[in-house]
């Protein structure tokens, strides 16, 4: 190589090293606010939330907290800050979805299924200090195996995706399909676990459930809706430390266009809302056929049992990720999260369990509590700004201030 050759590529060099060392440090601190860390601990007043490069390094009252020469203030006096919620089960149909759920406060999604290259392509990039839209974990194509062979052949190319999770259903809605059989589902188990993954299993019956369980599934990714739980699900559930995501706006969905609700009044709905969506559901003959459905009335009583499943799961210490399978079409993504947290309570759990389910809890049932789950250090600056206390009422889950994504403010 010639002098002047070389000289050109040391140079080139250094202005790369010099320039990555450079790059400009992003601190901000976050003061004044009511402090839900996502914990067992009491809130913490007038406390100071420290994020550098989207990390938090600093949290806790003002007087036991520096704030670093140069960061950036932000102001949150009178106002509660909590982690950013987490749905256990959800879909994301494109990454334009990452925004919307955001705008709501669900900084985390696990979707369990179906999802395109672009959001393969966000989940890549997420873990960055740039971030300002929800996190992704994926699932990859639904397993749909008929078969063993074809179960194996499923799970293998499901697996080449490098996805998060795998996903099964194991269900007939209301007796109009056919289950995947034992045989099938206990090979897709198997072949998932022997790639190092975890299985989801959409599920509706009391009995699919014991099976599934005794098959090794992870997750129970809806509640059972046939019947009550007993004493012998919940031994397995605890047994093996299964969490459940109760997915109880999903019931909702299946039966509350039969006229407009409500919310469809609601500016914060509307600030987001699908309008082709809502101009479906509201076809008078699509709502007439709703009226008549007798599957729709089906799955307006098996909100009553999930809901009392719901609470019996609870209170026996069997871990609730907060889900909602939002994500198709009349399933608003965002605000039916915030829906789900409202029908938890009024299940009878109180608020502290439903944040819990839908922070921590979620985060530690999906494994993803190295990063996420609660405001602490280490941990990723992901939080929602409310202007009242959710702990007081969970409707003020609703009252959004501002939320905020590695420490950047989201875009509403």
């Amino acid at each position: 190589m010639s002098l002047a050759r070389f000289l050109s590529a040391a140079c080139c060099c250094l202005t790369t090293v010099v320039s990555a060392q450079s790059a400009p440090t992003t601190v901000r601190a976050f003061t004044g606010a009511r402090v839900i860390d996502g914990t067992d601990r009491p809130p913490i007043t007038n406390a100071t939330i420290v994020v550098r490069d989207g990390r938090i390094v600093a949290v806790g009252p003002a007087a036991r907290i520096t704030i670093p020469a140069g960061a950036e203030r932000v102001a949150l006096d009178g106002k509660t800050v909590m982690p950013g919620l987490i749905n256990a089960h959800g879909h994301v149909t494109g990454a334009k979805d990452l925004d919307t759920y955001a705008a709501y406060g669900v900084t985390t999604v696990y979707s369990l299924g179906g999802e395109p290259a672009d959001v393969f392509e966000a989940r890549r990039g997420q873990d960055a200090p740039t971030q300002a839209r929800a996190r992704v974990f994926v699932a990859g194509p639904v397993i749909t195996a008929t078969t063993p062979d074809e179960a194996r052949a499923q799970v293998a190319a499901v697996a080449a995706q490098r996805v998060d999770m795998v996903k099964i259903r194991v269900d007939d809605n209301l007796g109009t399909a056919v289950k995947m059989s034992p045989e099938v589902y206990r090979v897709v188990i198997a072949e998932a676990h022997a790639r190092g993954l975890r299985l989801a299993a959409h599920l509706f019956y009391l009995a699919d459930a014991k099976s599934l369980l005794a098959a090794g599934a992870d997750l129970v990714a809806h509640s059972v809706r046939d019947a009550d739980v007993d004493a012998e699900l919940i031994a397995a559930l605890r047994a093996r430390g299964v969490c459940v995501s109760p997915t109880l706006m999903r019931e909702v969905s299946a039966f509350v266009y039969e006229s407009t609700p409500a919310w469809f009044g609601d500016s914060l709905f509307l600030t987001h809302a699908n309008r082709e969506w809502m101009a479906t559901v509201q076809e008078p003959a699509r709502q007439d056929a709703m009226r008549r459905s007798p599957s729709a009335q089906r799955y307006k009583a098996a909100l009553d049992v999930a809901s009392r499943n719901l609470t019996r799961l609870a209170d026996a210490g069997i871990p609730i990720a907060m889900g909602t399978d939002t994500g198709p079409m009349g399933r608003f993504q965002g605000y039916f999260e915030l829906m789900e947290l409202e029908l938890m309570v009024k299940a009878g759990l109180t608020p502290r369990q439903v944040l819990t389910a839908a922070t921590l809890g979620a985060a530690r049932c999906m494994q993803i509590e190295r990063d996420l789950g609660t405001l602490e250090r280490g941990k990723w600056g992901d939080f929602v700004v409310l202007d009242a206390d959710p702990l007081a009422d969970i409707s003020n889950v609703r009252r959004i201030h501002s939320v905020w994504i590695a420490g950047n403010r989201v875009a509403r």
